[in-house]
């Protein structure tokens, strides 16, 4: 049985380790208030972006019926596959970045099981994932470390750039990102979504817009610009999920402390009670042998 020394000493270590679980907390969820206002923001221009490009497109197509009006809009079969990984930076965030890598290898499993001679390239966003695939020996094409800090739109467009590159040279056939998107400071959802190629929407148009200039010309130049706008989009989600995540495993990190410490003094009072009753048996003991 541990002594009381010993039991105040684990006593004394919980309970500092529960004033960090419980401050971490706190920032993540201080931090989580303003990733989840740009997450939010982000999302109605996501979409009147993809409204814009759609109308353009209808009408670059009505302008030019060549068969691809694009390299990004031209459809090859997946031979080469390029994943954009989102993980985390740091850990402490319960299973966050470990989903992502564990639907990373499901994908490729189940793309090698469609096609065994499919190729894969990595682009990595964040240590974790970077560092589990490079201990593997992945193909990692490029790797960003320390952006989600402070996501900027210059990070995205710099990590774009190649990526958008390769699909119009003819080095890769699709981009898919592999992230957690927020749902609530409870849920995270695990989204796998292929940016390119950009298929073009069949549907009409909701909005009738007025296009001046040659719209073939504009969706060259739209084009790009959207596939950074997603990356950039799946970083905010990916950043304010993640906060959700470390605020949530440390919540329970600072009630799970709560706990072992109420077990740990129950355990205390026991010991110091049994030691105290034994100091009376050998008083009692000795005065009754003194007689």
């Amino acid at each position: 049985m541990p002594s009381l020394i010993d039991i105040r000493r684990r006593i004394r270590s919980v309970k500092n380790t529960q004033q960090i679980t419980k401050a971490m907390k706190m920032v993540s969820a201080a931090k989580l208030r303003r990733a989840q206002d740009r997450v939010i923001s982000s999302r109605p221009y996501g979409s009147s972006l993809r409204e814009m490009l759609k109308n353009i497109a209808a009408a670059a197509r009505s302008a030019n019926s060549e068969e691809t009006l694009h390299p990004l809009l031209e459809v090859r079969p997946e031979q080469r596959i390029l994943i954009v990984v989102l993980t985390s930076d740091r850990g402490l965030a319960g299973a966050f970045s470990t989903n992502v890598l564990k639907q990373v290898q499901q994908f490729i499993a189940d793309k090698l099981a469609e096609n065994p001679q499919t190729e894969f390239l990595l682009e990595t966003i964040g240590r974790k994932g970077r560092d589990f695939f490079a201990r593997r020996s992945a193909r990692i094409s490029g790797e960003a470390i320390g952006i989600l800090e402070k996501v900027k739109y210059a990070d995205a467009a710099r990590i774009a750039k190649p990526i958008i590159e390769k699909y119009a040279n003819d080095e890769i056939d699709a981009v898919y990102v592999i992230g957690n998107e927020f749902k609530s400071v409870v849920s995270q959802q695990l989204t796998t979504t292929r940016i390119l190629p950009i298929v073009e929407e069949t549907e009409e148009p909701s909005r009738d817009y007025i296009i001046d200039g040659d719209p073939v010309e504009m969706l060259k130049r739209l084009l790009p610009l959207y596939i950074e706008n997603i990356i950039l989009r799946m970083m905010l989600e990916s950043v304010a999920a993640e906060h959700a995540a470390r605020m949530t495993s440390m919540d329970a990190a600072t009630s799970n402390a709560a706990e072992v410490i109420d077990k740990l003094t129950l355990n205390m009072n026991r010991v110091r009670q049994a030691s105290i009753t034994r100091e009376i048996i050998e008083v009692v003991s000795g005065a009754q042998a003194a007689e």
